[in-house]
């Protein structure tokens, strides 16, 4: 008689804030990977173990000496503890997925990309948005040509975050080290990354300060890409605005979708706007000019989680 045993990935969630709980969602949905436990001194955490009918332990040390210790964990902690939080379970043994920013500057970011290699375990920066369905649509357009060569980008990131954001026990979102720039720009420069490559240029204006907080709350950005294409963005968490990729996509459910545009992409041959997906161009008519109407076309987009889908990659790796 033949028995077959089911293999898991066992992974732990290191925090509960936002994003923690999301990430033990996609985790315990996942039938190649398993919730062992999760990590947060905070009291508040234990709602969420049990409804995930998981081990809470109030440290990284009380996990690694346990009975419950991961293959890996997902580092879901304020900006400033990631490095120190990463290398501790690095060098516990454990593979290391830390939410983007892999740290607050780039002294120690380099510091622990160096401590993993030395470790010999993997350290991935948690981007999710590159398996966003309007995100891998647009690259797949991108690298199809559809546009044809790309010319310029324009970007927005533009809403308002309420004050009990900001307020107890999350006041760490007042500091310095976690203004607009690190909790959300980082996504749109990843995906700018992604879909234009490496970033040789940047100018900034920051804009005025509603809240009075060291957190920057905006800025007008300029880029310009090692391949010749050059990039606007403005950024701001402190204005009424339905110009968000969250807002845009729908992908955050704890935000009204407002289904406009954050991304205008122009090339040689067409235009593309995200997320409604329309490619604008001279496509049928007599000649490319100003003075010809231009025809518009919805790409498809295949829907799926972005969550879902990083896990399932990182254990893949």
């Amino acid at each position: 008689m033949r028995m077959s045993f089911q293999t898991y990935v066992k992974i732990a969630v290191i925090g509960t804030g936002l994003i923690g709980p999301r990430h033990a969602l996609s985790i315990s949905e996942n039938p190649e990977a398993q919730l062992v436990c999760i990590v947060d001194p905070d009291p508040a955490a234990k709602s969420v173990a049990t409804k995930f009918k998981t081990t809470l332990y109030p440290s990284i040390a009380d996990m690694l000496s346990s009975p419950h210790k991961p293959d890996a964990a997902i580092v879901c902690t304020p900006n400033h503890t990631h490095v120190a939080l990463s290398k501790e379970l690095l060098d516990g043994g454990v593979h290391v997925l830390v939410e983007k920013p892999i740290s607050t500057d780039i002294a120690s970011g380099q510091d622990l990309v160096t401590h993993a290699e030395r470790s010999g375990l993997k350290l991935l920066v948690g981007h999710h948005r590159r398996f966003n369905p309007y995100v891998v649509a647009t690259k797949r357009a991108l690298e199809e040509g559809s546009l044809g060569k790309i010319i310029a980008v324009n970007g927005l990131w533009t809403t308002f975050k309420p004050p009990p954001y900001l307020d107890p026990p999350t006041e760490w979102r007042r500091t310095s080290t976690a203004g607009t720039v690190l909790l959300n720009l980082i996504h749109e420069v990843d995906i700018m990354h992604h879909f234009f490559g490496p970033i040789v240029r940047i100018h900034a204006e920051k804009t005025i300060s509603q809240r009075g907080y060291d957190a920057e709350e905006g800025a007008a950005i300029l880029f310009r890409f090692a391949s010749g294409v050059v990039g606007t963005f403005v950024l701001s968490d402190a204005v009424p605005s339905p110009y968000s990729f969250e807002q845009g996509t729908g992908e955050n459910p704890m935000l009204p979708r407002a289904a406009q545009d954050f991304y205008r992409i122009f090339g040689t041959d067409a235009s593309l706007s995200v997320p409604d997906m329309r490619r604008w161009s001279y496509d049928g008519a007599k000649e490319k000019s100003w003075l010809e109407p231009l025809s518009q076309k919805a790409l498809d987009v295949e829907m799926a989680t972005p969550f879902d889908l990083q896990v399932a990659t990182s254990l893949g790796l």
